[in-house]
């Protein structure tokens, strides 16, 4: 009965914090995270609680390899270096500031390192959700951190937790060893689970079957990852890049439609449950205190909030004059970025479910475990709370636009591919049978087509945009009218209700087509 009334609660909270997010053009998850916090004063509710194991093993492989599967790899490989330090080192730095705070506030060291290690990482679904509206180059770095650090600070919080509990014993060889086993191991079972799904995959057709493997890949990747005590996390991020790399080439497209609207719906209500859960799991932390009283707790929050926030804006602004000192190639002066767009980066460290599943595991043998959960939880609603919101404005005040780069690819790719299609057409023709009249016919729209865009260019030519939103118009208004056509036709019997939903299909999907692809813009 619990369990339903939370599925009710939660998807009601979900479908009323959206609207109202998207009416009022605020940051969802933190309307999310507050509405799981009044949730927590339902009665029925308090007995409720996020587990660990549902966001480790059933949350987070799903988003992470969503959020791999839709990144650039190209951009990822510009700013290798920028990632791989943040996601490492900055990670490590986090969690010691972290734990030297926790430490000064009369937290031992053991625990205090525990705490660290779970407030250390990003949040993948937070930063993704949050940074759509950043140039592409930040918002790439930010969600490509975002992936990789979880294994970073999931080994540290490991080693934390057993030396703590006195399994561990802390020595270069032991950490040296944690983190190759870790880093090596999740790749390479990232690169065995994606070969063997692509292997499988490209010999399908039907595309619920699509589905339910790619379903099924990031999950099978991390729970093999794991009992090898590797990085699932990695071995996630390796399976959705490589997929997105290799979709377009090998899979039926009629597949790809069919799995990334199940996907995207999926991963973004699983988001989006997933900060109302947070919140939910924030009013039992409070509940929960016990060792310390609340005012002390509260201190501990600001405090290690002001560590977690103080340290990413420090890296930001010392690190890259370091690289500067010891790597003056053309190449990195074209990748340096000014003190603006690096303040930006340094507010988007939005904490999130993984920080909270990682202290919600701390086992309950664990000197101060409630004071970690309480402080976990509190700095993760700092972020999303108080930095969430700041984060448009510090964006308009950065003033960061777009470069055009995308659009004017994307501009380049639909001239270059419609040109060299229309320059194969008579090859085509006489491999498929088609006619001359055919051929010709295909050949006109081809270049009405690149009249067009050759007009409107990727940058401008207001007359011919005016026209291609007319003429988009125009397909709307007779998709509208095919439509009404064919409910009078239902209703008058004439036609079944089978064939009318399936014409209707095809109607939708030129529809969705229009409506969002409207010739070269977004």
């Amino acid at each position: 009965m619990l369990s339903l009334l939370l599925t009710v609660a939660v998807g009601v909270a979900v479908l009323v914090c959206t609207s109202l997010a998207r009416q009022f053009r605020v940051a969802p998850p933190a309307l999310l995270l507050l509405s799981g916090v009044l949730l927590g004063f339902v009665p029925a509710l308090r007995s409720a609680h996020l587990p660990p194991e549902a966001v480790l093993l059933l949350f987070l492989p799903v988003l992470l390899y969503w959020e791999s599967l839709t990144s650039s790899l190209r951009e990822i490989r510009t700013n290798l270096r920028a990632i791989v330090l943040l996601s490492t080192v900055l990670v490590a730095a986090t969690a010691a500031a972290a734990a030297a705070t926790a430490h000064l506030l009369g937290m031992q060291w053991g625990p205090a390192w525990v705490l660290g290690a779970a407030v250390a990482p990003t949040d993948a679904t937070a930063v993704g959700v949050l940074g759509r509206a950043l140039p592409r180059r930040i918002a790439t770095t930010l969600r490509a951190e975002s992936l990789v650090n979880d294994g970073t600070a999931l080994v540290i919080y490991a080693l934390a937790v057993g030396v703590t509990l006195g399994e561990e014993h802390v020595g270069l060889a032991t950490v040296s060893g944690r983190f190759a086993l870790a880093y090596l191991g999740g790749i390479a079972v990232g690169l065995a689970a994606t070969w063997l799904s692509v292997q499988v995959r490209r010999r399908l057709r039907d595309p619920f079957q699509h589905n339910v493997i790619a379903l099924a890949t990031p999950l099978a990747a991390y729970l093999v990852a794991e009992e090898l005590e590797a990085s699932g996390v990695l071995a996630v991020v390796v399976c959705g890049l490589w997929v997105g790399r290799t979709a377009p080439r090998l899979f039926p497209a009629e597949a790809r439609q069919y799995v990334q609207t199940v996907m995207g719906f999926l991963t973004t209500l699983a988001n989006a449950a997933l900060f109302v859960l947070v919140g939910l799991e924030v009013q039992s932390a409070v509940r929960g205190l016990s060792t310390v009283g609340l005012a002390q707790a509260l201190v501990a929050v600001v405090a290690v909030s002001a560590a977690v926030i103080g340290v990413r804006f420090a890296w930001l602004f010392t690190s890259p004059y370091v690289i500067r000192l010891i790597d003056r190639r053309p190449r990195q002066r074209e990748l340096r970025l000014g003190a603006r767009p690096r303040t930006v980066m340094a507010a988007a460290g939005f904490r999130g479910a993984v920080s909270l599943a990682a202290a919600l595991a701390v086992p309950e043998s664990l000197a101060g475990r409630d004071v970690i959960v309480f402080v976990t939880a509190g700095v993760i609603a700092v972020t999303l709370l108080v930095q969430a919101p700041l984060l448009p404005r510090i964006v308009r005040w950065a003033r960061l636009t777009g470069d055009g780069a995308a659009e004017r690819e994307r501009h380049l790719a639909e001239v270059t591919a419609l040109e060299e299609a229309r320059d194969a057409l008579p090859g085509l023709a006489g491999t498929v049978g088609a006619g001359g009249a055919v051929a010709g016919r295909l050949r006109e729209e081809f270049d009405r087509r690149l009249e067009m865009l050759r007009a409107d260019g990727p940058d401008g030519g207001d007359g011919a945009r005016r026209q291609q939103e007319q003429d988009r118009e125009l397909r709307l208004a007779t998709l509208a009218h095919k439509r009404d056509t064919l409910v009078r036709l239902r209703d008058e019997g004439t036609i079944d209700d089978e064939v009318l939903r399936g014409i209707q299909t095809t109607l939708d999907f030129e529809e969705v087509q229009l409506r969002h692809h409207t010739y070269g813009d977004d």
